[in-house]
């Protein structure tokens, strides 16, 4: 599997953004996709997931701001991202998880002006 993510850019505070994560195969049978991210000079942290049935779980600081999608025919997870704020400025990294396997995309920039 392979992970192409895209959506990133400058936005103002308040502001909002949508990301995309196109796989290169199936992901009906991936039990986990979701988002991590990476502020400068901070750790890679945990974002969002969502589960092949649907569900999802959020990190405190997006819940009510961020919405993880899947689209199981187009093979594509979204991350609509809105009243963002100048600390979701970060790398935004797609993930895929399945069995003992972990899938990375390439990263996409967010920046949140003040």
């Amino acid at each position: 599997v392979q992970l192409q993510a895209s959506g990133g850019g400058l936005v103002q505070a308040g502001g909002s953004l949508s990301l995309s994560c196109a796989s290169s195969g199936s992901i009906a049978s991936i039990n986990r996709m979701g988002w991590y991210r990476q502020a400068p000079g901070k750790q890679r942290e945990w974002v969002v997931f969502i589960f092949s049935g649907g569900n999802t779980t959020y990190t405190d600081s997006v819940k009510g701001r961020f919405t993880i999608s899947r689209d199981n025919a187009k093979n594509t997870v979204l991350l609509q991202m809105n009243s963002l704020k100048p600390e979701d400025t970060a790398v935004y990294y797609c993930i895929a998880l399945q069995g003992w396997s972990t899938f990375w995309g390439q990263g996409t920039l967010v920046t949140v002006s003040s």
